[in-house]
């Protein structure tokens, strides 16, 4: 187990001190007055660590403190990481970003698009062009989440028994198997919507390697960057360190426990999903996010090559549009002006736009219960923050990190 620690004096690497001191101030008063149980937050620049704060509870109730080795549920923090799993088998070969996800799940063969009508009678018009690996990286497949609640498909989704995670019988062929009995939202590649794109992509993964998710994931790259604490599930001793789950009380913002949604302290799960399935820590999550920064390496260790992932940071939306133009008006972890998305994560392209202050080329995601991440390569910047507060879009926290990180560089 890595803990993490401040590496490096705040003004050698281009900070104000006291500046950075502004954020731990900001964010405490979210658990001073309740809305969040506790947080940890790390700055790092240029692969040193240069601020690292935590603060309140990983359990409130039983008054256990949030320290550097509390495990996070970091939801769709997951994507990033197979989108990294699926290009390193692409570097292999393995598929061609055109390929139609059909080749390894012939369910998705028969795909159909929703054009009209109610969830219970649903009208619905063959696909213009099949389903193909991009769209699952750029989430432009016309997949979606059950949990979007604004979509006659979506209702269909939550019919079958997706919602907040996977029926607990199937495993993640059948999973994918009755996604593609479903309709699509649109026609692949002519709108954005948040999706289990990210769970099709694991399960092409799996067909290529031959081996579950699970199991690429540790042998090909947590056991490689020493991501020692990432994991589909926790057992014995470590579920002490497993922080809490909260959610906001309607009438007062109050951050109170949410057991009912915590599917990660029971036994390995039959499905290990690549869209939202993994427990973290800080120490193993700042490894992978070293690794992108530094162009697909770390510590002697390459997972990709540099050019591999400055293709991934591109935005690949057609059109070059941003998520504004073609992502449709849902849930989602990033605002929609100015970003676009590339193979796995949201790329900034204008933060005029975008109205929060960071730098052009950034890229980044977040998950549901309020973590985020950013590489920031025009600075050096890596950047994460760890809460367990469900649903992500209860408050503005990651603008509100980024202006306060981006206002103590100095240099």
């Amino acid at each position: 187990m890595t803990v993490l620690n401040v590496e490096v004096d705040a003004r050698e690497a281009g900070f104000d001190a006291a500046r950075l001191q502004r954020i731990d101030a900001h964010f405490a008063r979210y658990v001073d007055d309740g809305r969040l149980p506790g947080w940890l937050i790390e700055v790092s620049r240029a692969g040193q660590i240069v601020h690292l704060s935590t603060y309140g509870w990983r359990d409130v109730e039983a008054r256990a403190p949030l320290t550097p080795d509390t495990l996070f549920r970091i939801y769709s923090m997951t994507k990033p990481i197979t989108a990294v799993a699926a290009m390193m088998l692409y570097e292999q070969g393995a598929f061609e970003l055109k390929d139609p996800v059909s080749r390894w799940i012939p369910a998705f063969a028969d795909i159909r698009v929703y054009r009209s009508g109610p969830a219970l009678k649903p009208v619905t018009e063959p696909v213009r062009e099949p389903v193909r690996i991009w769209h699952l990286l750029t989430h432009t497949a016309g997949l979606t989440y059950g949990f979007h609640h604004t979509h006659p498909v979506d209702a269909l989704y939550r019919a079958a028994g997706f919602e907040w995670g996977m029926p607990p019988d199937l495993d993640l062929a059948a999973c994918c198997d009755i996604w593609a009995g479903l309709p699509l939202l649109f026609q692949p590649g002519a709108e954005w919507n948040y999706s289990v794109a990210s769970d099709v992509l694991g399960r092409v993964i799996e067909v290529i390697s031959g081996l579950t998710l699970d199991r690429f994931f540790t042998e090909r790259i947590f056991q490689p960057l020493g991501m020692t604490d990432t994991r589909f599930w926790v057992t014995g001793e470590d579920r002490a360190r497993l922080a809490a789950l909260y959610s906001p009380q309607p009438d007062t913002g109050r951050a109170v426990r949410n057991d009912a949604l915590d599917r990660f302290a029971g036994p390995q799960p039959r499905c290990c999903p690549g869209g939202d399935g993994l427990v973290s820590t800080a120490a193993d999550y700042h490894r992978f996010a070293q690794m992108l920064l530094r162009g697909g390496e770390l510590d002697g260790v390459r997972l990709l090559s540099p050019r591999t992932v400055r293709y991934m940071a591109q935005n690949h939306l057609p059109g070059g549009a941003d998520l504004e133009r073609l992502g449709r008006p849902l849930f989602a972890e990033t605002t929609f002006d100015g970003a676009g998305f590339g193979l796995g994560f949201s790329v900034m392209l204008n933060p005029v736009a975008n109205k929060v202050l960071c730098s052009p080329g950034e890229f980044a995601w977040g998950g549901a219960a309020s973590t985020a991440f950013w590489v920031d390569p025009a600075e050096e910047i890596t950047v994460l923050l760890f809460t367990q507060l469900f649903p992500s879009s209860t408050y503005s926290l990651r603008p509100q990190l980024r202006q306060l990180v981006y206002q103590a560089l100095v240099d």
